[in-house]
């Protein structure tokens, strides 16, 4: 136990409780001190945006005269400002005097490219669609709209990823001059041809100012196709119909008589046949369905040893479609990863040019069950492959397709000989060139 406190220890007042309104008058400072705080933060916001927006005008009317200025250029300026600099501060005068050397190239820089350009350009391109190994053709036409003279100048066109340079000689009022040029296309692809920017520079490339005058156009660089004369796929074809190996009781493709069975429809009774055999006979159909054809092409990365490869396949894919096209059967399109257009032969072509090889986790099984699915009516699918595609891959596919389907996959394989299999109810055919595809098809339906 603690001791009592001394009897003349002095005793403190009691503890007095807190005065009303105390903890309001804090509360209330604390509100008007975070009031204060996010003001003060408003305000900043407001400063900072402001000088934002007062930098960005800035930049915006200094951008085009700074853009002029080439690499080489802000070299030689920013040695010019430090030779100014520490010669004019230290009284340099060698500093001074290669400062002036240096300031002096900018200047005539500067004068070579000030003046404007009162051009008329047009970009006129013969064909936007050519097929590869062609020559896309077109033309640049320079007007001069001032009314003084132009002095000479260069024209530049961008074609894919090259830049192509024209020389304008000096141009009257009013005169023009025209340039033709063309295009070599290697390979399929959608080649952007523009802009056309006229040009002004100096010989020491300091300064380079250009203007754009024409909007780059699009050319399809299409595949290489071959013509399929008289090609058939699988079924021939008549007015109406093409038949099949399927009975029906009405049709317009007669297969033969039989006897008469509750249900039939009275109006196919064969009577010659009924009063000569004692048994009612009716007539019996084979059922007919259009010609509707699939070509799907397997893009599958895997699947092909190099590009060329590829391109092969693309080229069998895009000459079955076109063909089946021109003999005005339905067609199916497709590939791995898309569908293609099947309206018009320029929206096909087109399709097909912008066909990737892509790293699909599905493989051609896949593709035979979607092609299943988007057409399941179809006579004949034209499987398009590489040649690494394999026979139980192959097998494997041909199990999706819908039954009664004329199957037949044309396997690609660089410098191969044709040659034709079959895989159950799948012809398979193997070709080398794009040149061999109608004897393959003929090999495929003998």
């Amino acid at each position: 136990m603690s001791a009592p406190p001394a009897a003349d220890a002095p005793v403190g007042p009691p503890a007095q409780a807190p005065t009303p309104g105390t903890g309001t008058s804090s509360r209330l400072r604390a509100r008007r001190g975070a009031a204060a705080t996010a003001r003060a933060r408003a305000l900043g916001g407001r400063a900072l945006e402001a000088a934002r927006t007062a930098a960005g005008r800035v930049a915006a009317r200094l951008g085009p005269p700074l853009g002029v200025i080439t690499p080489a250029g802000w070299a030689l300026l920013a040695a010019a400002v430090a030779c100014w600099t520490v010669g004019l501060t230290l009284h340099v005068t060698e500093l001074n005097v290669i400062a002036v050397m240096l300031t002096v190239p900018l200047l005539i820089a500067g004068a070579f490219i000030l003046g404007r350009s009162a051009y008329r350009v047009s970009l006129d391109l013969s064909a936007t669609r050519v097929v590869v190994g062609e020559r896309a053709l077109g033309t640049i036409e320079i007007a001069n709209e001032a009314s003084r003279a132009m002095l000479p100048s260069r024209i530049e066109l961008t074609v894919g990823g090259a830049t192509a340079q024209f020389l304008v000689p000096r141009l009257e009022p009013e005169q023009s001059h025209e340039e033709v040029f063309a295009i070599p296309t290697r390979r399929r692809e959608v080649l952007v041809v523009g802009p056309v920017r006229s040009v002004r520079d100096d010989p020491l490339g300091l300064m380079r100012r250009q203007v754009t005058w024409a909007h780059a156009q699009d050319v399809f660089v299409h595949p290489a196709t071959a013509r399929l004369e008289g090609f058939e796929t699988g079924y021939l074809r008549d007015l109406e119909g093409t038949p099949s190996s399927a009975l029906t009781s009405s049709d317009i493709a007669f297969h033969a008589l039989r006897e008469y069975v509750p249900g039939d429809d009275r109006r196919h009774v064969h009577w010659r046949s009924t009063a000569r055999t004692g048994r009612l006979m009716v007539r019996q159909f084979e059922e007919t369905r259009r010609s509707h054809v699939v070509v799907a092409l397997a893009n599958i990365a895997g699947q092909f040893e190099d590009d060329q490869e590829f391109e092969l396949a693309v080229s069998v894919a895009a000459s079955l479609a076109a063909q089946t096209l021109r003999e005005e059967k339905e067609l199916t399109a497709r590939s791995v990863d898309a569908a293609q257009r099947t309206s018009a032969y320029r929206a096909l072509m087109d399709d097909y040019t912008v066909v990737d090889a892509v790293r699909a986790r599905h493989g051609l099984r896949d593709l035979a069950r979607d092609v299943a699915d988007e057409a399941p009516n179809a006579s004949a699918v034209m499987l398009v492959v590489g040649s690494g595609a394999e026979i139980t891959e192959l097998a494997s596919a041909a199990a999706q397709l819908p039954p009664g389907v004329q199957a037949l996959a044309i396997r690609c394989r660089l410098g191969e000989p044709v040659h034709r299999a079959r895989i159950g109810t799948l012809g398979l055919v193997t070709l080398g060139a794009l040149e061999d595809l109608p004897r393959a098809l003929r090999a495929a339906t003998a």
